[in-house]
């Protein structure tokens, strides 16, 4: 099963926690042990999975995504948007979760992010839930 959402950040850098959307992809899926992939086809975009549970965290890596890699570094990219892309390559634009008696495994605290890092915009995820 695939589905498409679509989501409006609101900020040039954010976390959006998506969790939600995937656990409802795996419900509505009615697989019992299988795989979910989640994936975004965006260039300035990327997932993670992390804490969801003190929003701090979330504050923290972006904190250190921008010192790391200032929105102003000495770039050739013309677009002025850069950091973006290099964030992206980093953190990455795809998971895969395991789905185990129809539950999806996630650690006690952790969370699906979607992380915009050249917003605000309209963006798009994909989760594939396969299996049994």
């Amino acid at each position: 099963m695939l589905k498409e959402y679509v989501i409006k950040t609101s900020k040039r850098e954010e976390f959006i926690d998506i969790t939600g959307y995937v656990l409802q992809s795996v419900r509505e899926s009615k697989v019992k042990d299988g795989i979910v992939v989640v994936y975004t086809p965006h260039t300035t975009a990327a997932l993670t999975i992390n804490e969801n549970a003190d929003p701090s965290v979330k504050e923290d890596i972006l904190g250190f995504l921008r010192r790391m890699i200032p929105k102003d570094g000495p770039y050739t990219h013309v677009e002025g948007n850069s950091d973006a892309h290099i964030k992206s390559s980093l953190l990455g634009v795809s998971l895969h979760l395991i789905v185990s008696n129809g539950k999806l495994l996630l650690g006690t605290w952790q969370g699906i992010f979607f992380c915009e890092f050249d917003g605000p915009r309209t963006r798009r995820f994909y989760v594939k839930v396969v299996g049994e």
